[in-house]
């Protein structure tokens, strides 16, 4: 299918969304040299998500179940936990997230594929991590919320997390499954953001239950959402793999329908087209997409110091395209900005504490499964941008 760029261009947003979705053919154009040096710190064997304790220790997932406490040079690594996970395709430990209140009640809340009586799903787990000297361990480990229903098959997991900024709930990321039609669904979870409470119970004042949608549906109409935060002025946002084109960052508004399989900026992989995004269609339109894809993994928004010129945008780790994405945030508007080239894909991008970016290669097809620390290259004025090559089609 032809995409219609005049015609993204001309979209007529509602009001909480008033900026035309920017994406397509166009890659920005490259001005320079990566602005950053590189430095490796660790090697992971297929890693997938990484989040910073307070003391600069990191904790970081393996596909495989393992997780892993990992001292800040990298040199010292500690099994923490073994999770019995179900690792075919793209199943396995995934995401790993610090709950609000960690410095008290030392609460890590992680996601993991798991098989059940009639199929798999992604679910959300809750543990204690004991700092015990030479004994650290995640302890009492509890399943709080399985996304339903069970299916068969092994992608679109999602299990991003992101607590809300009151600290009081969190938003999890289910995927289709890769079945297209869950999306849509009301009887499911499946293709959904959702709002729980943090034990994991659907959280009071979720916006689509009236409708006939399960309780705990915040938005709907999503593919396989691999990223998920909040920005400073508590603008929730999220990145999602499209089908064959039509990469996608979203603004989530509760109780939006993004839409998915219905349209999209991408096309079935079997070739049959899906409708454009369009406007009055009734569907929540993506606020950046990329054709060709970039195939997202993980999503950061910067607040630090190292790079102010970068402060308040998004990062994204694209996978296929082999990059380091950046795209401009201005309150609810987006724009695509550079996209640098890093030569292996990345599956998860962080801030450190001291305000270095931290990226994890995601360990398969020539990467190595390396975390790297990114710092301001030395002689490149602040300000100055890079932009890499366009991604390749997964």
């Amino acid at each position: 299918m032809i995409r219609r760029l005049a015609l993204l261009a001309a979209f007529a947003i509602p009001a909480a969304c008033s900026a035309a979705p920017q994406g397509g053919d166009a890659a920005p154009a490259a001005t320079g040299a990566r602005p950053f040096a590189m430095t490796p710190v660790a090697d992971f064997d297929a890693p997938w998500a990484m989040t910073f304790l307070p003391d600069g220790r990191m904790l970081v997932t393996e596909k495989k179940g393992e997780m892993l406490l990992v001292s800040a040079d990298g040199r010292q690594r500690r099994t923490v936990a073994t999770v019995p996970v179900d690792a075919a395709g793209q199943g396995g430990l995934m995401d790993v997230v610090l709950a609000p209140g960690f410095a008290q009640n030392r609460q890590v809340y992680f996601s993991y594929s798991a098989a059940g009586q009639g199929g798999k799903g992604v679910v959300l787990a809750r543990a204690v991590l004991d700092l015990a000297a030479g004994g650290e361990r995640l302890r009492q480990i509890e399943a709080i919320y399985r996304a339903y229903p069970l299916v068969e098959g092994d992608g679109h997991y999602s299990g991003r997390i992101a607590f809300a900024p009151d600290g009081k709930s969190l938003f999890f990321t289910a995927g289709e499954r890769q079945k297209f039609t869950p999306a849509q669904d009301k009887s499911g979870v499946l293709g959904k953001v959702l709002r729980l409470t943090l034990d994991g119970k659907p959280a009071p004042g979720n916006p689509l239950a009236a409708q006939g949608f399960k309780p705990e549906v915040w938005s709907y109409g999503h593919r396989n959402l691999l990223g998920i935060a909040f920005d400073a002025q508590g603008n929730l946002w999220e990145q999602e793999m499209g089908p064959k084109g039509g990469d996608e960052v979203n603004l989530i508004l509760p109780g939006r329908n993004y839409g998915y399989p219905n349209v999209s900026n991408g096309d079935h992989y079997d070739g049959r087209p899906i409708p454009d995004h369009a406007p009055g269609d009734g569907y929540e339109a993506p606020k950046v997409w990329w054709n060709p894809v970039i195939s997202p993994g993980g999503l950061m928004i910067y607040s630090g110091d190292l790079f102010p010129q970068w402060k308040g945008d998004a990062f994204i780790g694209g996978l296929s395209s082999k990059a380091l994405v950046r795209v401009d945030l201005n309150g609810t508007n987006a724009s695509k900005g550079d996209q640098f080239d890093m030569g292996a894909r990345i599956r998860e991008v962080e801030q450190g504490p001291d305000g270095a970016i931290y990226v994890l290669e995601d360990g398969g097809r020539e990467s190595q499964g390396r975390l790297l620390k990114l710092t301001p290259a030395t002689g490149m004025p602040a300000g100055t941008a890079g932009a890499g090559t366009a991604g390749a089609a997964r």
